[in-house]
C-alpha cells in the first residue's frame, strides 16, 4: 500500500531504500468508512494522511449548514494543518465520502521524518505549500467567483469527480442550493449544445 505515498514523494525528491523503509514504518495503514470522520470540529488533528484509495471532503458547519470548501482523493495528502501543527482544536470536518484507505502519519512520527529521511524536511515543505497555495484558492474563488464560475472551475479541475460526488456536496461546494445547482447544470449544457 505504501508504494503510491513512495512515488509521490519521489515525484518530489530523490529518495534512497533507507529512506523508502523507513517511510514504510512511520505512515500507518487505516481504513475509514463512508460517513465516517477523519477529523471532526473540536477535535485536534493529530495525524497527516495520504489517501490511497477513496475520496473525502472538508467543510465547516456555518449556523448549522455544512460549506463544503474543498475535496481530495487518490494521492491527495489529508490534513488540517491549522489544528495539526499547533495543536488547537479544529474548526473544520474532514469527512470520507466513499470508503478509504489512508497511509497516516502522527505529529510526532513526522517530525522524525523530517529529521531521518535525507530530503524529509524539503518534502514537508513542498507539500504543505502545495496544500497551502490550494486552500487559499479555493477560499478566494468562495468569495470572488460566481457560482456558475465554481461549477465550470470544479468540472474543469475534477471531471472524475463529479460522478463520485453527490449533487447536494456539489452544490455546497460551488455556494447554492441543489436545486440552483441543476439550473446551473442545465444553462451550462444548454450554451455547450
Amino acid at each position: 500500500m505504501t508504494e503510491d505515498l513512495i512515488k509521490a514523494f519521489r515525484s518530489l525528491a530523490a529518495l534512497s531504500q533507507s529512506d523508502a523503509d523507513l517511510i514504510t514504518q512511520l505512515f500507518k495503514e487505516k481504513t475509514i468508512k463512508k460517513g465516517a470522520y477523519f477529523l471532526t470540529e473540536g477535535q485536534i488533528c493529530k495525524h497527516a494522511g495520504f489517501i490511497v484509495q477513496g475520496l473525502m471532503r472538508y467543510y465547516i458547519n456555518h449556523e448549522g449548514e455544512d460549506r463544503t470548501y474543498a475535496f481530495a482523493s487518490e494521492n491527495n495528502f489529508v490534513c488540517n494543518y491549522e489544528s495539526f501543527i499547533p495543536k488547537t482544536p479544529s474548526l473544520k470536518n474532514i469527512q470520507a465520502l466513499e470508503d478509504c484507505r489512508i497511509l497516516q502519519i502522527s505529529y510526532d512520527d513526522l517530525q522524525l521524518f523530517y529529521k531521518q529521511v535525507e530530503q524529509g524536511e524539503y518534502l514537508g515543505r513542498v507539500i504543505i505549500e502545495q496544500v497551502f497555495i490550494q486552500t487559499l484558492q479555493d477560499l478566494s474563488s468562495f468569495y470572488t467567483d460566481s457560482p456558475e464560475y465554481r461549477y465550470e472551475k470544479f468540472i474543469r479541475n475534477h471531471p472524475d469527480l463529479q460522478q463520485r460526488i453527490s449533487q447536494y456536496h456539489i452544490a455546497s461546494y460551488v455556494g447554492v442550493k441543489p436545486q440552483s445547482l441543476s439550473r446551473i447544470r442545465k444553462r451550462i449544457s444548454t450554451s455547450h449544445d
